[in-house]
């Protein structure tokens, strides 16, 4: 998927019974919803985009002022647990029930009842 230079309004939805620890960051330039039961360790880090497209000729651009792109929303499903320090990117959908080990980073997304770890983040084991 292309990124692309966001110009619409952004939406930040938290539904019913999430808990959000302590320092957590939700930035948003297009959409992040987060569904009913999740919880959200300490300084857990979740973005919809980047500062700029990554080119050479922005480089000359201080980064805050750089055109925000996105290259897609972030859905984190019902039931999902995000452990401390994790950082989620854009364009992820964590599946429903999945448990998301501390100090992660989420580049691409999971399907629903997976343990998932690392950096980059990988599916360690099922819940089933």
């Amino acid at each position: 998927m292309e990124a692309i230079c966001v110009s619409t309004p952004p939406r930040i939805i938290i539904h019913d019974n999430v808990s959000v620890g302590y320092n957590c960051q939700i930035n948003s330039c297009q959409m992040i919803e987060i569904k009913e039961g999740c919880l959200l360790g300490s300084n857990v880090f979740i973005t919809d985009h980047y500062h700029g497209n990554g080119t050479l000729q922005e480089s000359a651009i201080l980064p805050s002022k750089r055109i925000l792109y996105s290259k897609g929303p972030v859905i984190i499903e019902e039931n999902v647990w995000i452990g401390q320090n994790v950082a989620i990117m854009p364009n992820v959908t964590i599946g429903k029930g999945c448990i998301i080990g501390a100090n992660s980073v989420v580049t691409h997304s999971f399907p629903p009842n997976f343990v998932v770890a690392g950096v980059p983040a990988k599916i360690v084991r099922s819940l089933s």
